[in-house]
């Protein structure tokens, strides 16, 4: 399946929101699964997967990637204008919301925000359980996709948005340091809830530790790591 670039917005130094449609075929998938792009370039072949960072929308589709150092694929999507094409691979994983019903703590850290978003704009207004998401990332203009997410906080009720800086500013009010010093926080001593994780490696293993050792099932720890 190809797909051609619509739109890309950059969000913040080195990450860009892609936005492409299918054509006349719909792209069916589960809010949290992830697509892979191939290509090839200079006679090599490249397959990459990225978290679909939309709801489903018949054939239009979102992601949001890093400019990865050395990269050579994202360095060549970073080059893509609207119109171009790539070749799609069909949707998969199992990164996804289990229990819709059960409230859940969300924790993201840089561009693994993307299948929160997409979880989040396709079930957010019809569910009732609670969900806390809590997203970690260095500086104020990397928060990704903050303003959607505030205005999520003020249309619905059971959502909460916590960003949280390790760099801040002496202009930034809100939390600071890593978001495992916000866990406690989040769960308020509650075992009953769902944990979703995506981002880096440490920081998901880290915060799994934690829960295990607050008695969480590893059926309530639901995680994809993105390195």
């Amino acid at each position: 399946m190809k797909a051609k670039l619509v739109e890309a917005i950059d969000l913040a130094p080195g990450i860009r929101h892609l936005s492409f449609e299918t054509g006349g075929e719909p792209l069916d998938f589960a809010p949290g699964q992830f697509v892979s792009l191939k290509e090839s370039l200079n006679g090599s072949e490249y397959t990459r997967a990225y978290s679909l960072a939309s709801a489903p929308d018949s054939n239009r589709f979102d992601l949001c990637l890093n400019l990865v150092p050395g990269g050579a694929f994202s360095a060549y999507l970073f080059t893509l204008k609207p119109g171009a094409e790539v070749e799609l691979m069909p949707p998969l994983g199992f990164f996804t919301l289990r229990h819709p019903d059960r409230d859940a703590v969300m924790i993201a850290t840089g561009t693994g925000i993307a299948p929160f978003r997409s979880m989040l704009h396709a079930h957010l207004r019809n569910i009732k359980a609670h969900v806390t998401l809590l997203f970690g990332t260095r500086y104020e203009e990397s928060v990704l996709y903050g303003n959607e997410f505030q205005e999520f906080e003020r249309q619905h009720p059971n959502f909460q948005f916590w960003p949280t800086l390790t760099r801040p500013t002496e202009n930034w009010k809100d939390r600071t340091g890593r978001v495992q010093s916000h866990l406690d926080e989040a769960l308020a001593g509650r075992t009953d809830l769902d944990v979703y994780l995506c981002g880096l490696k440490e920081m998901v293993d880290d915060v799994r530790g934690v829960l295990k050792a607050k008695g969480y099932d590893r059926k309530q720890i639901i995680y994809e790591k993105y390195d």
